[in-house]
């Protein structure tokens, strides 16, 4: 047990300093304006995808847009997790872009902190600053937290390089915490959370 907590710790810290940004990076660009989504865009896929639960919605995409910008890409689909301290999350979905196409994707990513529970969730991605499609295909870290029973809508920031990832998660199940952790993109389905 001490050599996986072990391997984890060192883990999230390899994970956390791979997305501590470096004083050496240039300022990100920013994406014209008709390579961005608008926030009705945003917020009328959104109604289509999450329905009747997605009453906070529009506040959630108001705030990412006043903190990071209008996306130029974003993520519909679907994910499931648990954890009891430790914690796993599995994912598929597609990467929509207005002027590059779109992809495939699919995520799993490891947790630590203090989380129990288990959900699946329908999972939309805002996704800021991608350069290409394929540079969504890395570790983005940062910290998630979650209080939900049986329902729920809930939004964190991820982050590497410049490209911010904003998971809004409308979940189902039973989970309460916060942790620390990452998500791995990959062009194929894999077990392997690492």
């Amino acid at each position: 047990m001490r050599a996986v907590l072990r391997t984890l710790a060192v883990t999230l810290l390899f994970a956390a300093w791979q997305i501590t940004p470096s004083a050496a990076q240039p300022p990100p660009q920013q994406p014209q304006p008709s390579q961005t989504f608008t926030s009705n865009e945003i917020l009328d896929t959104g109604h289509r995808f999450f329905g009747t639960v997605a009453r906070g919605l529009a506040q959630i995409i108001e705030r990412a847009a006043s903190t990071w910008g209008l996306p130029n890409g974003y993520v519909l689909g679907q994910e499931a997790g648990g954890a009891i301290t430790v914690g796993l999350r599995y994912g598929e979905g597609v990467l929509y872009t207005k002027n590059a196409g779109d992809l495939r994707v699919y995520w799993q990513g490891p947790s630590i902190g203090f989380d129990f529970g288990g959900e699946g969730a329908r999972t939309m991605m805002l996704v800021y600053n991608l350069p290409a499609t394929e540079a969504i295909y890395q570790r983005f870290g940062g910290i998630d937290g979650s209080a939900y029973f049986v329902g729920g809508l809930g939004m964190t920031a991820l982050t590497i390089n410049n490209i911010v990832v904003v998971p809004i998660r409308s979940g189902v199940g039973v989970r309460l915490g916060a942790n620390i952790g990452y998500v791995k993109f990959t062009p194929q389905a894999t077990w392997n959370p690492f």
